[in-house]
This record gives C-alpha cells, sequence and structure tokens, in this order.
C-alpha cells in the first residue's frame, strides 16, 4: 500500500496542499494525510499519524523532500523509523526525478540531496537577513504590518459586546493568541 503525505506550512497555501494531495493520489496513493504547519514545528500530528500508520511492504510517499523533512538529521531519523518497519521511503520530485529508498542507491542519493536542500536553505536565509539589514540601514525596512493589532479596536468592541473570543477570532480572521493577547492587555489597563 502507498500512503502519501502532504503538508504546507501556512493556511494560506491551499492551492499547494491540493495539488500535492491531487500528485499523491495519481502517483497511487490510497491514503494521504495532510497538514498545514510549519516544517520547524516539533510536532506535525499528521505525519506522527502517517509514520504510526504504515506496515510492512508500504511506501511512504512525498512529493518533495522537504515537505517530510526540515533537515537531514530529521530526514534520516524518519529514514530509519520507516525501515525499522520495512517501509520504503519515496519521493515523487527531487530535481525531475523520482527516488526511492528501497535500495542502497536510493538511500545514499536521498540523503545527499537532502543535505542539498538544507544547504539551499541556510544560503537562501542568509542572503534574506543580509536583505533585511541593509533595508534597516536605509530605513526602508518597516517589518511584517501588523494584522491583529490593527483590529485590537474592533476585538475590543466585539468582546464588549459580549462575543467569546473563538467567534472574534473567526470573524475577524485573527489568531486565538492575538485576541486573548488583545484582551490581556484590556484587563491590565
Amino acid at each position: 500500500m502507498q500512503i502519501g503525505y502532504a503538508r504546507t506550512s501556512t493556511t494560506e497555501q491551499e492551492a499547494g496542499l491540493e495539488a500535492q494531495q491531487r500528485d499523491l493520489s495519481a502517483a497511487g496513493c490510497e491514503r494521504v494525510f495532510s497538514e498545514q504547519i510549519s516544517a520547524t514545528a516539533t510536532k506535525r500530528p499528521q505525519l506522527e499519524l502517517a509514520l504510526d500508520f504504515v506496515r510492512e511492504g508500504d511506501v511512504f510517499v512525498a512529493t518533495k523532500i522537504d515537505r517530510v523533512a526540515r533537515s537531514v538529521a530529521d530526514l534520516l531519523a524518519i529514514e530509519a523509523r520507516l525501515a525499522a518497519k520495512q517501509v520504503a521511503l519515496r519521493i515523487l520530485s527531487m530535481g525531475g526525478s523520482e527516488m526511492s529508498t528501497r535500495g542502497p542507491t536510493g538511500r545514499l542519493m536521498m540523503t545527499v540531496l537532502g543535505a542539498v536542500a538544507e544547504f539551499e536553505r541556510a544560503l537562501m536565509l542568509e542572503r534574506q537577513r543580509e536583505g533585511i539589514a541593509k533595508a534597516k540601514d536605509e530605513g526602508r525596512y518597516k517589518g511584517r504590518a501588523p494584522t491583529a493589532q490593527a483590529k485590537a479596536d474592533e476585538v475590543r468592541a466585539l468582546h464588549a459586546a459580549g462575543v467569546g473570543p473563538v467567534e472574534i477570532t473567526k470573524r475577524l480572521k485573527v489568531s486565538r493568541s492575538s485576541v486573548h493577547r488583545i484582551l490581556k492587555e484590556v484587563r491590565m489597563d
């Protein structure tokens, strides 16, 4: 049985998640586990469920290596967990070709390409930090626009009208933690 895993980092990436799910189904996955959570999150519940679900002889499938692992160490830990269950890891797109850990060459290539992907990400983050520092020096960088704080008055008004935090979150499309933070500021005043 082929078991698929799809992940995007944010809920705004709905089209990306749907594309992964479509590709996994087209590749023959009978069951697809999906989530919208950052790879850096310490807990990825659907990944854990998928890894627990697979059985000997199954193939664990993802569209790209960065959808499964956040680093080479993470990739190797997941691959070892799958290997202990005698489950192969299959990545549909590895620089234009497909790869599987069914053999030693596939495991080697997966590790090497995982290291290259981790290296590329580190370089990209370094360039991003340099660009931000330069923009700050030139007075052009303002940071991310505050979304919830811009709606703080609306949060307070809804709360004063008796609307609960969960409903405020839905109506204003801001995170629950932001609503609670704004309401906490009200209680402190």
